[in-house]
C-alpha cells in the first residue's frame, strides 16, 4: 500500500512522487511535528520526550507506579536502546526517576517525579491547540487516527518492525 493511483488513466506512473503514500506520510509527519515544536518548547520537551510523558501520564491514571523501559519502548513502538537515552535526559530534567526493579535486576523502572506529574497540567492544552492550528475538524482527525492505526497494525502484522527487534 505504497501508492495511491488516480481513479482513471492507465498511463499513470506508479512511481510518481505525488502518488506515494510514504511521501504523504513523511511530509505530513514533519509538518505536524513542526506544529508541536513551539508548544513543547516551553515545557522543555522534544516530541519523542512528550510521547514518553504521555505514556507515563496514562500509566499514572491507572494508579500504577512505574513502567519498565521495555514497556515504554513497546508502547511507543521504539527500540529500548533508543528509549534509554531519552529517559536519561528526562531524568536529568527532574521529570522521571529510574530505578532497578527489585523483582528483576535487569529491568529499569521509570516513574514520574512530582515535577513530571505536575507537568501534565501545563501540557493539557497542547492537543486542542494542535487541532486549532491545523484547522482540521476534530472528526477528520479522529478518522485519520483510525485509518493510521489500521495501517500501522497491518504494517506490524507484515513484519514492519521485525528487523528492529532482532
Amino acid at each position: 500500500m505504497t501508492t495511491v493511483l488516480p481513479a482513471s488513466g492507465s498511463d499513470v506512473d506508479p512511481l510518481a512522487l505525488e502518488h506515494q503514500v510514504c511521501f504523504a506520510l513523511a511530509v505530513t509527519n514533519r509538518a505536524v511535528l513542526a506544529v508541536y515544536r513551539p508548544l513543547l518548547e516551553p515545557l522543555g520537551l522534544t516530541h519523542p520526550q512528550y510521547l514518553v510523558m504521555l505514556a507515563l501520564w496514562d500509566n499514572a491514571k491507572t494508579g500504577a507506579d512505574a513502567l519498565s523501559v521495555k514497556q515504554i519502548a513497546a508502547l511507543l513502538q521504539m527500540d529500548p536502546a533508543t528509549t534509554s537515552p531519552m529517559l536519561k535526559r528526562l531524568e536529568a530534567l527532574g521529570l522521571v526517576a529510574r530505578t532497578r526493579s527489585a523483582a528483576d535486576e535487569r529491568a529499569i523502572l521509570v516513574s514520574l517525579t512530582e515535577e513530571g506529574a505536575a507537568l501534565r497540567h501545563r501540557a493539557v492544552d497542547i492537543p486542542p491547540t494542535v487541532v486549532a492550528r491545523l484547522g482540521v475538524e476534530l472528526s477528520e482527525l479522529e478518522h485519520l487516527h483510525s485509518v493510521l492505526t489500521r495501517i500501522n497494525t497491518a504494517a506490524l502484522a507484515a513484519g514492519a518492525l521485525d528487523s528492529a527487534d532482532s
